[in-house]
């Protein structure tokens, strides 16, 4: 009887994690068809001021990681275009150079500067985060840099490699965490630091699970590890921005742009969507807006954004919320993980 009862109950269970699995995607995929395409950026754009990026932000210097192609270089070339000192954290020599290049003469900017780290190795951040912080100062730091593998991989240090970009260097969220916490003593000395964390609006279909931070258990879906991966990034946000008052912090998503990352990552979404996609510079607005504008900086602190305004980490009746303790432990297991890697 005991027996029966406990699989009637794993069974019910099983039935509701699917509808509200099921509900999830719907719901975002209506959302997403309305609001993060080309035309969802074109009508939220008619309510954009002009004025917010007319600025001038020559003395300021900013990080972006991920910045060789896509919505990184493209935020690049329009933050070098204001007179900023542009640092491109870049994993690949040649692709790197391209990119500088290219921002250089678009912006006719030659305070672009190339950093080539591997953000998947927890070491080779910190290190990177050292040597930045006794050589140079910093006002804003985009993390931008990120990955979707669609099988489970591990790094040479045993951390799955979502996670470890994504998260904690970008690869765990250990990338993004381990990059922004050494660099916040630094950020700390300089006026009006920022840090903005490029999510993604994929993170609404998932409930942070701390329980398992490197998917070890059940079936591997790549798509699903990277929205939880962008969850993970939203809470950080929010709990960095708790910790830390004297620095803004803010998450976004950037639509559904055509990159390549896109492209190879997502073929099959790509081929449907691709006349519907954001072009890369649409995708990076609202980046370089939170890095550059006097508004951006004057909103709240922790917000997650799209087209400049900032909404809901959660869709609606999607059981997606967690609870302080579980925020709090993501922060203290990724706290844990980093150490092990400080040199």
């Amino acid at each position: 009887m005991l027996r029966s009862r406990m699989t009637s109950l794993v069974s019910s269970s099983c039935v509701e994690i699917v509808t509200m699995s099921l509900y999830r995607n719907t719901v975002w995929l209506l959302k997403g068809l309305q609001e993060y395409t080309k035309g969802g950026y074109e009508a939220a754009a008619r309510s954009f001021s002009e004025a917010d990026l007319e600025v001038n932000v020559s003395g300021r210097s900013f990080i972006i990681t991920g910045a060789n192609s896509g919505i990184g270089r493209a935020a690049a070339c329009e933050i070098a275009k204001r007179g900023g000192t542009v640092h491109l954290v870049c994993r690949n020599e040649d692709r790197a150079k391209e990119a500088r290049k290219d921002v250089v003469e678009q912006s006719k900017n030659e305070n672009v500067h190339v950093h080539l780290v591997d953000m998947s190795n927890p070491r080779k951040v910190w290190e990177f985060a050292s040597g930045f912080s006794q050589n140079h100062n910093l006002h804003v730091l985009i993390n931008n840099a990120g990955c979707m593998v669609n099988q489970r991989e591990l790094t040479e240090d045993d951390l799955e490699k979502n996670f470890a970009t994504n998260t904690l260097g970008r690869k765990v969220n250990s990338w993004t965490y381990i990059l922004t916490t050494a660099l916040i003593p630094t950020l700390k000395k300089s006026e009006n630091p920022r840090v903005i964390t490029v999510s993604s609006g994929g993170m609404l279909v998932q409930k942070l699970n701390v329980e398992d931070l490197q998917f070890e258990k059940g079936s591997f879906d790549g798509t699903m590890a990277y929205a939880q991966n962008k969850r993970q990034q939203v809470i950080m946000t929010e709990q960095w921005a708790a910790q830390h008052k004297e620095v803004h912090f803010s998450s976004m998503h950037p639509g559904w742009a055509d990159t390549p990352a896109v492209r190879s990552s997502m073929p099959d979404f790509y081929a449907k969507m691709k006349n519907k996609l954001r072009t890369e510079a649409q995708g990076a607005d609202t980046v370089v807006w939170l890095a550059i504008s006097d508004t951006a900086s004057r909103q709240p602190s922790g917000l997650f954004f799209q087209d400049r305004k900032a909404v809901s980490t959660h869709l609606p009746l999607a059981s997606s919320r967690t609870s302080p303790a579980e925020d709090q432990k993501l922060m203290s297991e990724l706290e844990e993980l980093a150490v092990k890697f400080k040199s």
